[in-house]
């Protein structure tokens, strides 16, 4: 029987919008995967507790993102465990729990610039492959074996996003329709 194989995407999606959800249909595609899984992070350590949103409502935007999308999925693991999450100690348990799944982890140009930075790193490509998308404005070099993966390039993040919505400017098409109902009808990232 051949093994599961399963794209992770994580990360803050402090809101998740269209650029991370291009990056998911991409490598569904590519790489030829059984799903996707959305797997926000609990408490990232590389970035600042300022969430400014419950986890909830984090947990919510890519539940409404990603309904109907029979090929992706919402992974919780991270907020099954206490302390920081890293991805290494992510990884290990997901393949203690399956061990015939074939785990990819897809990455952004920033997150390639920032791998030599990561908890574990060396022991984490033991363990996983990485394939990664170009992102305007970095790099996106490594020395570490990341597969380059090709995605329409968009200029996008949650900070210009949360910033935008922090002005009270209109956001349409930078995010999912739903996601950007229920930031509306929450009143999220207001100030």
């Amino acid at each position: 029987m051949k093994p599961k194989k399963v794209g992770l995407l994580g990360g803050t999606f402090n809101p998740l919008h269209i650029g991370h959800m291009i990056m998911a249909n991409e490598a569904y595609h590519e790489l030829e995967l059984d799903e996707v899984r959305f797997m926000p992070s609990a408490k990232p350590p590389h970035k600042q507790s300022d969430l400014q949103v419950k986890d909830t409502h984090r947990i919510r935007m890519i539940e409404l993102a990603i309904e109907n999308m029979e090929h992706f999925k919402l992974e919780l693991i991270e907020f099954e465990r206490s302390g920081l999450s890293y991805t290494y100690d992510t990884i290990i348990q997901l393949k203690n729990l399956e061990p015939e799944t074939e785990f990819t982890f897809l990455i952004g140009g920033d997150m390639i610039d920032y791998l030599p930075k990561w908890y574990r790193i060396e022991d984490l490509l033991d363990q996983i492959r990485f394939a990664g998308f170009m992102r305007p404005g970095y790099a996106g070099t490594t020395d570490y074996p990341v597969l380059m993966l090709r995605s329409p390039m968009i200029e996008l993040s949650s900070t210009l996003i949360r910033n935008r919505l922090n002005l009270n400017k209109d956001a349409t098409f930078l995010l999912p329709q739903k996601v950007y109902d229920y930031i509306n009808m929450e009143g999220l990232y207001e100030l």
